[in-house]
């Protein structure tokens, strides 16, 4: 069995800094783990928080060179050092991500940020014609695009296993915000001036959103959205309901919830085209489920019989262990590193490397933005302002 994915090109590692991410943010860890994981990143600098004596707290405690309290001096220094980072890691809440990407931009500086791309459309389209125009590497970690058995529903798709697709459902469903909430990690989410007007469909409805996508394939027409503030008080949606038309004909629907109650981080997805239907849960991530139209259903694992190269280069162990979130985390930076080390030695990038960028996090601050629009005109027919 080909097991690829930790097998990146042996290079220099990436000088790495992050801005955000420090003393009890959750988000940074999982970035700094997935950085390590394939060993093609060293974490030199940060500005983990805008307290410079914070940030150089959780710079110790990570044995970090370089601390900084601000982003902006971060970018200014380090673009000035022959030693300067040479890609950014953006782990801050939503409304910081442009300004954030914006400084290391100018300076030729490569980003890796969170989802969603900024909090706002407005902040998206500067963002991207800004980044389209610095020719940096910019990658987005929608990180179950970096499942391996979501690369193999891609190819199966792409190969016409499942013939002209029909219908797609996906969904995203919580229940850790099913009541009021106070932490560091709740009060940002349900604040629009820092969240952006999207709520559950900011958080984890663009990933539902993106991840039916990437796997299908298709282009969204149009969607109609009834979305809900179910906890009394709340300024964002915690509940959405999304009917969504492709311009292939295709139809969808997309449910994303944070009031779910008894759910953890049930994100799942089912295509079904004239020749047969698929389905994926993340929370059990190595399996995908096949069902050809008139044949008995059956399962393909990850690393196991029937699975092909697209999911073999994002799989490191045999199948049986299992791999999942901080596996697909590192999938996608272990996909930027190809391209970034490919860019800093002038090579061709390996036609195979893929993950999301300025297109994918465009169109899911649009479709944020048109859920929140149709919603407000009772579940209107909107398509994305792109």
């Amino acid at each position: 069995m080909a097991i690829t994915a930790a097998h990146v090109a042996r290079s220099p590692r990436i000088r790495l800094g992050m801005v955000g991410g420090g003393r009890g943010a959750f988000i940074g860890a999982v970035h700094r783990i997935a950085s390590r994981i394939d060993d093609q990143y060293e974490l030199v600098a940060g500005a983990f928080s805008s307290d410079a004596e914070k940030s150089a707290a959780s710079a110790a405690d990570l044995g970090v060179a370089r601390s900084y309290g601000s982003f902006a001096e971060m970018a200014s220094r380090e673009a000035r050092r022959k030693d300067g980072i040479e890609a950014v890691a953006i782990v801050t809440p939503n409304h910081m991500h442009a300004p954030v990407a914006l400084e290391f931009l100018k300076r030729g500086i490569h980003v890796i940020c969170d989802k969603p791309l900024t909090a706002t459309l407005p902040e998206a389209k500067k963002l991207a014609k800004a980044a389209e125009a610095s020719g940096v590497i910019f990658a987005l970690t929608h990180n179950y695009t970096g499942y391996p058995m979501i690369r193999q529903a891609k190819a199966m798709v792409e190969a016409g296993e499942l013939g002209e697709l029909r219908l797609v459902q996906v969904e995203y469903a919580q229940d850790w915000l099913a009541e009021a909430v106070e932490s560091k990690q709740a009060d940002w989410r349900t604040d629009p001036a820092k969240s952006g007007a999207g709520g559950a469909t900011g958080d984890i409805g663009t990933h539902a959103f993106n991840l039916a996508n990437f796997v299908s394939g298709l282009t969204l027409q149009e969607l109609a959205a009834d979305l809900q503030s179910f906890v009394p008080g709340r300024r964002v949606d915690d509940n959405g309901h999304i009917l969504m038309r492709y311009t292939s004909g295709a139809r969808g629907m997309l449910w994303c919830s944070q009031v779910a109650s008894g759910q953890e981080n049930g994100l799942r997805l089912r295509i079904y085209g004239t020749k047969a239907g698929i389905e994926w849960e993340q929370e059990n991530p190595n399996y995908l489920w096949v069902t050809p139209f008139g044949k008995p259903r059956y399962r393909l694992t990850r690393g196991g019989a029937g699975t092909g190269e697209a999911a073999a280069r994002m799989t490191r162990i045999p199948p049986g262990h299992p791999e999942g979130y901080l596996e697909g985390f590192a999938n996608i930076y272990a996909e930027a590193a190809r391209a970034i080390t490919a860019r800093r030695e002038g090579a061709a990038l390996d036609a195979a490397v893929s993950f999301p960028g300025l297109k994918e996090g465009l169109e899911g601050v649009a479709f944020v933005d048109a859920c929140v629009r149709s919603s407000k005109k009772n579940g209107a027919w909107t398509k994305l302002a792109l």
